[in-house]
């Protein structure tokens, strides 16, 4: 069982250093809670790229591929009516159903995907620290078997960083 070390900011910019320095003394911060999002904290924390673009992408083919060949497959097999002459294979007619459903695929998949990655979603319990950090305070969390440092100097190197208070919780498990 280790502990949890985590202290308070009420400043994005005292959040961004306080997590830069952090990181220059080799300290592994396991996690980073804010009530909005704060610019240039991903490469202060160096994440890698989100994969949320290439969810897009495959859904928005499957999405725009099925609403093709499901109006090329209706207009020339399934239901072909003669309308005005015109041919039974007529692309531009296809493009707004197509665009849309390249959209509402992609969307939905981006949805689900991070519900699922972010671990969020119905019955799912909130691991909330303090409650302050839902309200206006930013919150640097520090775990004891992250890092190679004792209980007291990580909260000696938190606090030293600016944070409001330093409190520390034991992991259940």
């Amino acid at each position: 069982m280790g502990a949890i070390i985590y202290g308070h900011f009420t400043d994005e910019l005292e959040l961004l250093d306080a997590v830069k320095e952090l990181k220059d003394k080799g300290i592994r911060i396991a996690d980073v809670r804010t009530p909005f999002p704060v610019h240039g904290l991903d490469a202060a924390l160096k994440f890698p790229r989100s994969h949320l673009p290439k969810v897009a992408f495959v859904a928005g083919v499957i999405g725009g591929s099925l609403g093709l060949l499901f109006q090329v497959w209706v207009f020339t097999k399934g239901w072909p009516l003669n309308i005005g002459g015109k041919p039974h294979l007529s692309l531009p007619s296809f493009v707004p159903v197509t665009f849309e459903l390249t959209i509402l695929f992609a969307a939905f998949a981006m949805g689900i995907a991070f519900l699922l990655r972010s671990n969020l979603g119905p019955g799912k319990i909130p691991d909330i620290l303090d409650e302050e950090v839902t309200n206006d305070h930013f919150q640097v969390i520090l775990t004891v078997k992250n890092n190679s440092l004792s209980e007291v100097e990580l909260a000696e190197a938190l606090a030293a960083t600016g944070a409001l208070d330093v409190k520390q919780v034991n992991e259940e498990k």
